[in-house]
């Protein structure tokens, strides 16, 4: 079967820059408090169902894994660029990092008791949303969480350089209500909503607002 281009673009531009992006994003979370109380939420939510363990899906270098890691949880990740997850092992030695794809998650049915998708679902296209969500709530156990991270907006943003890299990836940036909708429709239902204005100032301004979601599947 032919790997979609969106696929192929992605692994290809977070290859090349997997190395600069380590070093320029290794303590955003430090400078983000509500972001951190959504992944100790989430957190807290998952160990209070007991439900499993939990895939980071899209980690990147693992700095969002690792945190999770401090918060309790039994966690690994993975990601479709092999140099994303050369960097998240030299990085994080004791945790489990995997390569692989959202559209086709190599684990079984209902084995996880939470799925962070950290600002990974912004490279899939719209039509392939229901798909993702779908292959999420196949791996979820029933009562099992999925925290979703994206940018609020109406059109993609193309990316053609970074990190004096040569790249192709687009960002879709999408509207919370939409999300919500599409992940109810997959059988999560969304608990929890936060809409935050973008960052100006700091280290880590931001060209968006940013948009977080909490869903679950419908326990037994």
């Amino acid at each position: 079967m032919t790997e979609p281009d969106f696929l192929s673009m992605t692994r290809a531009s977070y290859d090349a820059v997997a190395a600069d992006y380590a070093g320029r994003f290794r303590d955003e979370l430090g400078a983000k408090p509500l972001e951190r109380a959504m992944l100790a939420g989430f957190a807290e939510l998952v160990l209070a169902a007991g439900a499993g363990p939990v895939a980071d899906v899209g980690c990147g270098t693992g700095r969002v894994t690792a945190h999770l890691d401090g918060l309790g949880l039994s966690v690994f990740g993975i990601d479709l660029s092999p140099q994303m997850i050369a960097v998240a092992r030299q990085a994080h030695p004791g945790l489990r990092f995997d390569v692989g794809s959202m559209l086709a998650l190599d684990l079984p049915d209902g084995s996880l008791g939470g799925l962070m998708a950290w600002y990974s679902i912004i490279h899939v296209p719209d039509e392939r949303l229901p798909e993702v969500f779908a292959e999420f709530h196949r791996v979820l156990a029933p009562g099992g969480y999925v925290q979703l991270a994206f940018q609020v907006g109406e059109e993609p943003w193309h990316v053609t350089e970074a990190f004096g890299h040569a790249i192709s990836l687009d960002f879709h940036r999408r509207q919370p209500d939409r999300v919500a909708e599409l992940l109810s429709e997959a059988g999560l239902a969304v608990r929890a909503r936060l809409l935050r204005e973008r960052d100006v100032d700091g280290e880590f301004p931001e060209r968006t607002p940013q948009a977080f979601l909490l869903a679950r599947k419908q326990p037994r």
